[in-house]
């Protein structure tokens, strides 16, 4: 007998406010790609800005942007996680828009540091709706979104690539302000979708005549709980596979190897094609809190895989080079999909219900953490040579181990997330 196809409910989680977010997260994307490529151009060949200060910019406003995390999730507790989400991506048009009112350095890093605070935020606050609509099936809708993310990536890119073959000025200002159309097309969507049930609100408003789950008056407080702050330590190393495949395989390529520089851009078209592909398959591997853990130990061996190869591709001939440079992205490729799947699971269980927006908050630092001192690092270790990676695969391993046994004794508990309801059941 054949068996039924899933239905589109089944495949995507979340009903048609989950899907109606997905749409949001490719609409964003979109409009970041179009904008990331020519951010560095537009500063230096619309505002005459030298590459030093350029760099100063993105630093300083990255910088900034590090606290956008944290005081997005703490107020995502307090507010509609929806209007939270809207005032960001309203913000993040406005900051983007202001760019083009002033050719002042001064403004233009205020205008940038202003943006990089919701920038940062809204991928707290989408993480935070997905846990709350999605509940017990919130690894796989991650999975999903990540994958509409790079779609809507390559899209934005291929844009930015055609509008970049022109560089005159108005094709900068041009891909500027479709990036922030993009973020007022998605807050606009986000006005359309529910309000997830909150488990503090759901308490606090149920009529159920089964007694509520006690609500500490005091909220947790994620800065005193040294697990949680220690896991999301752990979690800033882990995210580097990011500045890796970024930053450092290209610099590598040029500098290190008899590779073809070439090679660099289809190594992140492949990372793209791998991601699609595969995210959404690898998902089914971490759906609960135990299956996450598990996840540390092959993602130790990748990295450790993607290191080796790294050196490896510096010790040969021109296609030796290529096969190692290619096995490392495939290696690192996949480490980034499994760490995706376990640090959204393990960040989700170990956040308590009464402040799982300030834990996830606080778990955003990882990701801000890395993308400003992951270049840093990875570039220190390019200048090192070859020995660099199997240590910084060492390192690795030791701390998917050490994470791995960090978390062992809270997951046992059953994880304070969000109860399985949908928001049709408390409107």
């Amino acid at each position: 007998m054949t068996k039924n196809r899933p239905t589109l409910a089944e495949r995507i989680p979340g009903g048609r406010d989950g899907r109606r977010m997905l749409l949001v997260s490719l609409i964003d994307k979109i409009g970041t790609g179009l904008w990331a490529t020519a951010l560095p151009l537009y500063f230096t060949q619309v505002t005459a800005m030298t590459v030093a200060h350029v760099g100063l910019l993105v630093g300083v406003s990255g910088g900034i942007g590090i606290a956008g995390a944290p005081l997005a999730g703490r107020l995502a507790d307090r507010f509609p996680v929806t209007r939270v989400l809207i005032s960001a991506q309203l913000l993040r048009a406005a900051a983007l828009l202001a760019l083009l009112t002033t050719h002042d350095h001064a403004l233009l890093l205020a205008y940038s540091a202003i943006g990089a605070l919701p920038d940062r935020a809204s991928g707290v606050l989408t993480k935070l709706y997905a846990a709350r609509l999605a509940g017990p099936r919130r690894a796989r809708y991650q999975a999903v979104n990540r994958t509409v993310a790079n779609i809507g990536w390559a899209i934005g890119g291929l844009g930015a690539a055609a509008a970049l073959a022109v560089a005159t000025t108005t094709a900068y200002q041009t891909l500027l302000i479709g990036n922030a159309l993009s973020y007022v097309v998605a807050a606009a969507l986000t006005l359309r979708c529910a309000e997830p049930p909150s488990p503090v609100r759901i308490a606090a408003t149920s009529t159920s005549t089964t007694p509520a789950p006690t609500v500490p008056a005091e909220p947790s407080n994620p800065w005193r709980d040294r697990t949680f702050l220690l896991y999301t330590a752990t979690e800033a190393a882990l995210f580097l596979d990011d500045a890796i495949l970024q930053v450092g395989m290209p610099l590598w390529i040029v500098h290190a190897t008899d590779a073809p520089v070439g090679l660099a851009p289809l190594l992140l078209v492949l990372n793209s094609v791998l991601v699609v592909l595969f995210q959404v398959p690898l998902a089914r591997f971490g759906t609960t809190p135990a299956a996450a853990r598990t996840l540390l130990t092959p993602l130790a061996c990748l990295f450790t895989t993607g290191c080796l190869a790294l050196a490896a591709s510096a010790a040969g001939d021109r296609w030796t080079a290529v096969a190692a440079l290619t096995t490392a992205a495939v290696a690192l490729t996949f480490a980034e999909m499994i760490h995706a799947t376990a640090s959204w699971e393990l960040s989700v269980a170990l956040a308590p219900a009464d402040a799982q927006g300030a834990y996830l908050g606080v778990h955003g630092l990882a990701a801000s953490a890395q993308r400003s001192a992951g270049p840093l690092l990875v570039t220190a270790a390019i200048t090192a040579g070859p020995l660099a990676w199997p240590v910084l695969g060492a390192a690795f391993t030791l701390t998917c181990l050490a994470q791995h046994r960090l978390v062992r004794r809270r997951l046992p508990d059953p994880p304070l997330s969000v109860p399985p309801i949908t928001v049709s059941e408390h409107r």
